[in-house]
């Protein structure tokens, strides 16, 4: 017969072996995520091959789909590098310097976040659209495009390189200076390669929403075949004329570009880290 005092130590070590995690609340997460994101996006595979492989490869291998993808991924691409300059630029800035208006800017990053994409359409057609108060027209353009990503993916960079910048110990970076050390060395070598896995993580971010971004394009982008028809555009276009197969085919493409982005992404990142703490 088991002692009473040996129980729950049993248990405890069952526990330990979940991870700290019960069983039902390992239930609950599971339940939750095959919900929200797993019964989708098979139901989404589900309907793209409602014609077979040969229905989902003839649906994304239509030149106006290979058109409209390979714009979506260099428009994204470019955007999300974009932001990795752009956003460690400000994180660094919110970090390391105090100036007046600084928690009016912090505040505003976050914007997009709680914004209404379509109101951010609506507010750059306004002012970069035919009537532009500024004398800039972008509406109809692939720079409209871009800048209507940028809005939108910009707070995913910042967000996660400031709390690496915050804990970044600046000790080294002194000891660099006092040494002779100029500005763009002691960045390179000792800044840089601890913000680096941060950085990556918010470009694979920004890069997954680019990708899958509608609202903030919508008007400002106008909607050109070929020039500014996004995949997101493209995919709403094919469900109006009837064709959901087709329509979830192309969003299957999107959903496994941004997995593999994330995935690789996060690995990397993952390694460095590792390799940076190891150091």
């Amino acid at each position: 017969m088991t002692p009473r005092s040996v129980r729950p130590a049993r248990r405890m070590r069952e526990r330990f072996r979940l991870g700290g995690v019960s069983p039902a609340a390992l239930g609950v997460v599971v339940l939750w995520v095959s919900v929200l994101v797993a019964l989708p996006i098979a139901a989404l595979v589900a309907t793209s091959l409602t014609g077979g492989p040969r229905g989902f490869l003839a649906a994304v291998s239509r030149p106006s789909a290979l058109n409209t993808l390979v714009l979506t991924l260099a428009l994204a691409a470019g955007v999300s590098l974009l932001n990795a300059v752009a956003g460690t630029v400000i994180a660094w800035v919110l970090v390391r310097d105090d100036f007046r208006g600084k928690q009016v800017i912090d505040a505003l990053i976050d914007l997009p976040f709680a914004l209404p994409t379509i109101v951010a359409s609506i507010v750059l057609l306004s002012l970069y659209g035919p009537e532009s108060p500024i004398g800039v027209h972008l509406s109809g353009t692939r720079a409209g495009v871009v800048l209507a990503l940028a809005f939108v993916t910009l707070p995913f960079v910042v967000r996660a390189v400031q709390p690496v910048m915050r804990e970044l110990d600046t000790d080294a970076e002194e000891a660099a200076a006092s040494l002779g050390a100029p500005g763009w060395t002691i960045f390179r070598q000792i800044v840089w390669p601890v913000l680096l896995p941060a950085v990556a993580s918010g470009t694979g971010l920004s890069f997954a929403r680019a990708i899958g971004e509608f609202g903030s394009v919508v008007l400002i982008g106008g909607n050109l075949p070929g020039r500014t028809q996004i995949a997101s555009q493209y995919i709403q276009q094919l469900i109006e004329v009837g064709d959901p197969a087709s329509a979830a085919a192309v969003s299957v493409v999107l959903l496994v570009v941004s997995f593999v982005v994330l995935t690789t992404l996060r690995g990397v990142s993952s390694r460095m880290q590792q390799r940076e703490e190891a150091s």
